[in-house]
This record gives structure tokens, sequence and C-alpha cells, in this order.
């Protein structure tokens, strides 16, 4: 970005949080709206991103280096970055599947919900709904945090998932602490205590 000091010209960071939005939206939910061709597994150019990004008055100066920085720094580690490529991590929303690599997960994982939604998963278990998988906390704070979104005073549920793995529910990690899952039935779901 580019700020004028005294007739000078002078380079100034993008705002992270906000290049951050815009990148999640782009890779998780809309790629043809920035003509971003994602991979099955969800990369795409770093290169091609930014361009996309330039066409944008307010990321007319991005940099691949800013997007670097911005996935760095991001404390939600929503994005990984290799060999020149960019990938959201989890959250995705678009039609086409993410290949993920299904890894065995911690002893329990979380889910955060609203109050109203758990009669309804403890009968039919935990869903993706609009996205592609369902979204799971590897500790409670997570979990918690996740469920506020949804509910002021959320309800925390508790998911055997080694017992769901050894009977051949495929969960894939998102990073440090989000787990996914394609779906979790009700019978691995409990309320936490």
């Amino acid at each position: 970005m580019q700020i004028k000091e005294r007739g000078k010209a002078i380079l100034q960071k993008p705002d992270y949080a906000k290049l951050s939005k815009e990148v999640s939206y782009a890779l998780r939910h809309a790629p043809w709206v920035y003509e971003l061709e994602l991979d099955a597994e969800g990369w795409v150019a770093v290169g091609q991103l930014v361009h996309s990004l330039r066409t944008d008055r307010q990321w007319t100066l991005l940099t691949a280096e800013d997007v670097s920085a911005m996935a760095e720094l991001s404390s939600k580690k929503r994005f990984e970055i290799q060999d020149g490529k960019i990938r959201a991590l989890y959250g995705h929303s678009i039609p086409e599947k993410i290949v993920k690599k299904a890894e065995m997960p911690p002893n329990v994982v979380f889910h955060g919900t609203a109050g109203q939604l758990v009669k309804e998963i403890l009968k039919s278990g935990l869903k993706p709904m609009a996205r592609q998988y369902v979204h799971l906390s590897a500790d409670r704070e997570t979990a918690l945090v996740v469920g506020k979104r949804k509910d002021p005073v959320p309800v925390l549920l508790c998911i055997d998932s080694r017992r769901a793995w050894q009977e051949g529910i495929l969960f894939y990690r998102g990073n440090e602490t989000v787990w996914l899952s394609d779906h979790v039935p009700s019978s691995y779901i409990s309320l936490a205590e």
C-alpha cells in the first residue's frame, strides 16, 4: 500500500487481517470470482492469487511476500504455502470437494454448537452442512470460541474420535487445533463434562 507524507510516497504494509479475509473468501468460497483455478487439493499459485487481487484498488501494491507474511502471522493458521503455491487448510464451501489425507485424530475432539441444535446432533450426528467437512477442535477452548459464533452460551460436545477412527470414520487435520471429518455419527458424540 502507498501513502503520501509531505510529497513523498511511502510504502505501507497491507492490513493483514483484511487480506486474510479476502484470501479466505477467494480460496474457500469463490475462486471463480477471482478467476482462480484450484487443483484437487485446493492449491493455486501465489503469483496467480496476487495478480488476481491486484485488480482491486486496495491491493494494487500487494506482493507475494505480503501474502506469505499474512499466512505466517495469522493466529488461526488458515493457509499453507509450499513450492510457490497457497491453499486454505479448511472451511471450504466450493462445490468441488477438496481432497484431504486421512490421519489418526487425538483420542477425543470437541465441537461447540448452539443449544437448540444439540437434540438433533445427538440424534443424527454432525454433518458438514454448507461446508465440505465437519469442523472439530482438538481442545475445548477453541470449540467454545467457534460455538459462540452461533450461541453466546454454546454447548460443548465431546467426540470419541479414536473409537470412531478405529471403526472406519475418517478424520483429516485442518491445522494444529482444527480437525475435519466427512460426518460424525451420533454414536460417537456425547455432552462434554
